[in-house]
């Protein structure tokens, strides 16, 4: 490559960057947002979470984009090109934790006096988790590090624990108090949900590794 090629190039790699982070952001600050919607029963801040996934959408639609042109326009080799073919993995995943934070914060309005239902105690610390792993993976993304990737898979188990403690406590709680149904089925609808981010998170530590050393992290570290 020619300078300006190679200086186009690495524009074109700064904006991918800078895409993946201000998307990985926002999904961070909506799964923060769905949870404080959730434990102060705020609808507007939940309207709130809903709208802004459609600018993680549009973002995704731009990293679709780039992507492509870097590909088809500069024909990155090596570890250029898994940087690239990351990126547009990475963009999918992160925009599917923007879509779990909605969807939980479009339960919001059907959750019956959620301040006085014991398992929803559980929820916070469990959102907490899986938002730091959000958090952790982008870092681990930025820096290109490995070793901080594989510490967010291994925290994965921690969110499984606490999906599994949740389900236990809210199946005795419907047990109890039968008339607690339906919020019970919406606090494990939710629960599920941050379940599922902690195992987007866990996707994308392994492709921040595979683009990082070129090899995905071994099974046991999972």
């Amino acid at each position: 490559m020619n300078d300006h090629t190679v200086k186009s190039f690495d524009e074109d790699i700064t904006r991918l960057r800078g895409l993946i982070a201000e998307m990985g952001g926002l999904a961070e600050l909506s799964i923060q947002e769905a949870l404080d919607a959730l434990t102060t029963s705020n609808e507007d801040l939940a309207a709130g979470v809903v709208q802004r996934d459609k600018k993680i959408d549009a973002l995704e639609t731009e990293v679709d984009k780039l992507a492509v042109r870097i590909i088809a326009l500069r024909a990155p080799m090596a570890d250029d090109l898994r940087e690239v073919i990351a990126a547009l993995k990475i963009a999918g995943v992160v925009e599917r934790i923007g879509d779990y934070s909605k969807n939980i914060a479009k339960r919001i309005k059907d959750i019956d006096d959620a301040q006085k239902f014991a398992p929803l105690t559980l929820l916070p610390a469990m959102g907490e988790i899986a938002s730091d792993m959000v958090h952790d993976v982008l870092s681990a993304y930025a820096a290109r590090d490995p070793v901080l990737a594989r510490e967010v898979i291994a925290t994965d188990a921690k969110v499984d624990a606490f999906y599994n403690s949740i389900f236990r406590n809210v199946v005795s709680y419907m047990v109890e108090n039968p008339a607690t149904i339906s919020t019970a089925a919406q606090i494990l609808f939710i629960a599920r949900n941050l379940e599922r981010i902690g195992d987007h998170a866990t996707n994308v530590a392994e492709m921040v590794h595979f683009a990082a050393t070129g090899t995905y992290p071994p099974d046991d570290d999972t």
